[in-house]
């Protein structure tokens, strides 16, 4: 084509390339066997220009090339790059990424296990160890010229996410950050954000996902499109996405289909022949097994898999169903090369632990292309298992939800087995959000043409709303930003209490509920406007209207007050009279579907119980079960007795009455009418009303007839229009609150602590005491209780293993509360010790309550679990693995994982304890020893 250009135009196109060739993005390119996409190249030539980037794109489309641009940019300049990660799995896979590409002196790791060449130019971290830095003033900070940010969406998490913002405010002014996100609706909001508190920032976002992805529904035997494409390249271009109506067909008969042999229609049983179309039907359709799914796939060539099962135990289960119906996904070169990959990766795993933690069954599903993926397992297990994946040695993989959160383990089809998930509190649907990260693991970019969704057929299944999950491809960003105590103390040691509190109005969160008053401000202005012409409409030449429509309104009011005051009589009378009922009283219904002569057959519950009527829950008093002089037998209401009630009779009901005997009841009410059938039950009169006596209601009434506005012909039309008044300003003054609420949320729960901490001695104004400084160097949830306890030299004479035990409950949580069993505890000193920090805690709860500190918003100090003590202990004190997950009835990678979680914060007590007269930060320090053996101190990075 260079030949159709003018001279012109070729010296101007040749001018482009040479200047592209001078730029570090040209080097870089050629690092790639592939080209880069253009929103990779955008991101990257911003980077270069100086700018900060926010790159949202779907899971799976290189969004990484751009933090590599920033570690290559890094070098060339010879400043430092950090790389953040929120998880240490993903830290260890990006640190041998680039240890692979630029060797291991220049490339380090730090994450809360590992501290591999840290003062190296490149060093991939987990993001709350850049906070710790940043907290900490580190001399790592020197020369540091870019953060990546890598999965930057998790600020939404609710546990952590703060971390994020805390680390986005605090970073130097002269550091580029590059924020890598998935696709979020909000990515402009959050680039504006960026733009305040870091400068300028170029905001990319690209929906396009590099491998097409297909929908389908697998039914029986029959794999449905979930879309009807209709498409300009047959299948590829898709100009317009309709359900197929194949699917909603199916649908519609299966979900409203109620087969039932005892049906009758027209008084004879349903046919024969109609049950024998029922069962043909039926026979179709069916939700397939998990082994008959991997094989179906196999044959059609859409393996590997990764089946997100949302149940640790269900993925164990279904690679077991996999190995008992036999199936066999590798060749005997594949089995070969599995066996020796695992056994050179787990020969640090001491040999007697290996029968514990499950090894050989769990290789024998391995040498057959089958994996379970979830956080129970054995780190090691987990990275072996991503490891044959990405290797084509593991072909089917059955995890939990936790393997979409960025590890780089792409499939060609991803199979859902259920679109409902326990959220820790309930089973709720999955979010699209949640479903395009799960999908998003499908197709791999270089390998495959297309990626595949497979969603199980279930009875009662949506294909619209399916269609929803699938078309919706983003979801918001939220902050989960709240201010904690560590932090307080380390931002006024850092800035003063002004200052922090100005830093705190730059979050995020704090952003967008500013953002949120726009809308609401905008709508008060136009109340406001609106009050104004009402206030005109009820404008009267004789007087003060506004001063007489509040006379009319307070009237109303009382009014209104002693009305509900004597219903509220009446209903405790009737209540009352209720409670006196004895079985065998004859009673006079006074309203209701069963007015009229009733026998108590028992009185109900009493007043303040609960009773469960058909899915409702009543607390208003008794519900007396009676018989009817027409022979229902029935549960009354207190809606029933809208007045007391009085026996008018005593009847004795014989102990052979049945109310489920139509006879019985028949004999009964007989008898009940020749009781009392002629009583007739004293009418109740109706009471003086309240208003007729009430001083303040005559008081009203007279200033009323003497206000001058009273006597204006146009009262009731100004009346009107004062009644506007009052309602539009009532919504208007619920605005302001909304707005009011919503207006320095963040710094005023700072003021908060900050109140608390002053009470505790941790400030003296801008001044961080010595108790405070302690505080500021314990990070966690329980912050406050770690540091209150060595006030208190609560842990003081606790041998190392002790100590293990205590700390363990400052940072363990069960999956699910067993408030039945009480956790089983190490005794003596340790027990000692842990009752007094449940003690503390109950101190620092009730402090929090007086200075309005709500843990239900995310701050406090939540109740420390003992449940991990004794597994702590044991292990701490060198029992055997095997023995200590048989009593603690604990998964391995869980077991794993809450021991380094134990470890960690050990080495913030030995930092923060004092180091004279004190035995704390010696035993914590043997106690980090203790517990760092065996497959707690295996690791695979190194």
């Amino acid at each position: 084509m260079t030949e159709d250009l003018t001279p012109a135009q070729a010296y101007a196109a040749a001018l482009a390339r040479n200047a592209e060739a001078a730029t570090a993005l040209a080097p870089f390119r050629e690092m790639y066997e592939f080209g880069l996409d253009p929103f990779q190249i955008e991101a990257c030539r911003a980077l270069e220009a100086g700018k900060g980037v926010l790159v949202a794109a779907p899971t799976g489309s290189g969004k990484t090339i751009v933090g590599e641009f920033a570690v290559h940019l890094a070098l060339s300049q010879g400043r430092k790059c950090f790389y953040t990660t929120p998880i240490k799995a993903l830290s260890n896979q990006k640190y041998a990424d680039l240890v692979r590409r630029y060797g291991n002196d220049k490339v380090g790791l730090l994450t809360g296990d590992n501290s591999v060449n840290g003062d190296a130019p490149i060093v991939v971290m987990t993001t709350e160890v850049l906070r710790n830095m940043l907290y900490a003033g580190s001399q790592a900070l020197s020369g540091l010229g870019y953060v990546v940010m890598d999965e930057v969406h998790y600020l939404s998490d609710r546990f952590r996410g703060a971390v994020w913002e805390e680390v986005i405010i605090h970073l130097p002014e002269s550091v580029t950050l590059v924020s890598l996100s998935a696709t979020v609706s909000n990515a402009e909001e959050f680039g504006d954000w960026l733009d305040t508190v870091r400068g300028d920032t170029e905001v990319i976002v690209s929906e396009s996902r590099p491998v097409p992805l297909w929908q389908h529904v697998l039914a029986g035997r029959r794999m449905y499109d979930l879309f009807e494409e209709e498409t300009d390249h047959g299948g590829r271009g898709a100009s317009r996405r309709e359900v197929n109506p194949d699917l909603q067909r199916l649908a519609r008969t299966e979900n409203t289909r109620t087969y039932n042999p005892r049906d009758r229609r027209r008084g004879k049983m349903v046919r024969e022949a109609d049950r024998e179309r029922e069962r043909r039907q039926r026979s179709r359709i069916w939700t397939p097994g998990r082994p008959e799914v991997i094989e179906r796939l196999d044959a059609e060539g859409l393996l590997p898999a990764i089946t997100f099962i949302f149940s640790r135990a269900g993925c164990e289960a279904a690679v077991q169903q996999c190995l008992y119906a036999g199936l066999r996904l590798n060749d005997d070169e594949g089995r070969r090369r599995v066996r020796e990959i695992v056994e050179a990766r787990t020969a640090a795993i001491p040999t007697e632990d290996l029968h514990v933690l499950g090894y050989y069954e769990w290789l024998e599903a391995l040498e057959r292309g089958i994996a379970a993926h979830h956080a129970g397992m054995l780190p090691t297990f987990k990275e072996v298992v991503e490891d044959l994946f990405v290797k084509g040695l593991v072909k089917a993989v059955f995890a939990t939800e936790t393997l979409a959160l960025g590890i780089n383990m792409p499939a060609r089809t991803v199979i859902l087995e259920k679109l409902v998930k326990w959220n820790g509190e309930q089973h709720a649907d999955i979010t699209p959000g949640e479903y395009t990260q799960l999908t998003g693991r499908a197709g791999r970019r270089g390998i495959d043409v297309e990626g595949h969704a497979v969603v199980l057929w279930q009875r009662g299944l949506d294909p619209d709303h399916l269609a929803g999950l699938a078309g919706t491809r983003t979801y918001p960003l939220r902050s989960s930003f709240k201010p904690s105590y560590n932090m307080a103390v380390n931002l006024v040691e850092g800035f003063g209490r002004h200052r922090s509190r100005e830093l705190l109005e730059t979050s995020f969160a704090q952003f967008q509920a500013d953002r949120s008053v726009v809308g609401i401000s905008r709508q008060v202005q136009k109340n406001e406007e609106g009050l104004e012409g009402y206030r005109e409409g009820m404008t009267c030449h004789l007087g003060d209207f506004e001063e007489y429509a509040r006379l009319r309104r307070d009237l109303k009011d009382r009014e209104t007050e002693l009305a509900r005051q004597g219903a509220a009589q009446r209903r405790a009378q009737a209540a009352g009279s209720l409670e006196k009922l004895k079985p065998g009283d004859v009673i006079h219904v006074p309203t209701g579907k069963f007015a009229g002569l009733a026998l108590v057959l028992d009185p109900g519950i009493p007043a303040g119980r609960t009773n469960n009527h058909r899915g409702f829950e009543h607390h208003d008093g008794p519900r007396p079960l009676v018989l009817t002089a027409e022979r229902q037998v029935k549960r009354l209401a207190s809606i029933d007795f809208p007045v007391p009630v009085e026996a008018l009779e005593r009847m004795r009901i014989p102990k052979s009455f049945n109310p489920r005997s139509p006879q019985s009841r028949r004999d009964l009410a007989s008898a009940l009418r020749s009781k009392a059938g002629h009583i007739n039950p004293e009418r109740h009169h109706k009471q003086r009303s309240a208003a007729a006596d009430d001083r303040e209601i005559a008081r009203l009434r007279t200033e009323i007839r003497a206000h001058p506005c009273h006597g204006c012909d146009e009262r009731e039309d100004h009346a009107r229009w004062a009644e506007r008044y009052h309602r539009l300003q009532r919504d208007t003054q619920q605005l302001e609150r909304r707005i009011e609420g919503r207006t320095n949320t963040i710094a005023r729960t700072f003021d908060r602590i900050v109140a608390l901490l002053t009470e505790l001695d941790y400030l003296r104004g801008n001044e961080v005491t010595e108790n405070g400084k302690r505080l500021a160097r314990l990070y966690g949830e329980l912050d406050l209780l770690a540091s209150e306890c060595l006030r208190d030299r609560v842990w003081e004479g606790l041998t190392p293993a002790e100590l293990a035990a205590c700390v363990s409950a400052l940072v363990f949580e069960a999956r699910q509360s067993d408030d039945a069993v009480a956790p089983k505890v190490p005794a003596g000193n340790a027990k000692a010790a842990l009752g007094e920090m449940v003690r503390i805690w109950g101190r620092l709860d009730a402090l929090e309550e007086e200075f309005k500190i709500n843990q239900a918003e995310g701050v406090g100090q939540r109740e420390p679990d003992l449940g991990f003590a004794w597994a702590a202990y044991q292990w701490a004190s060198g029992k055997s693995l095997d023995e200590v997950l048989r009593e603690a009835e604990m998964p391995a990678g869980d077991f794993v994982r809450w021991c380094k979680q134990v470890i960690d914060v050990l080495g913030q007590i030995a930092a923060a304890a004092p180091k004279e007269n004190s035995t704390v930060a010696k035993n914590a320090r043997k106690a980090v020893d203790a517990l760092l053996r065996g497959v707690v101190a295996y690791s695979s990075v190194g």
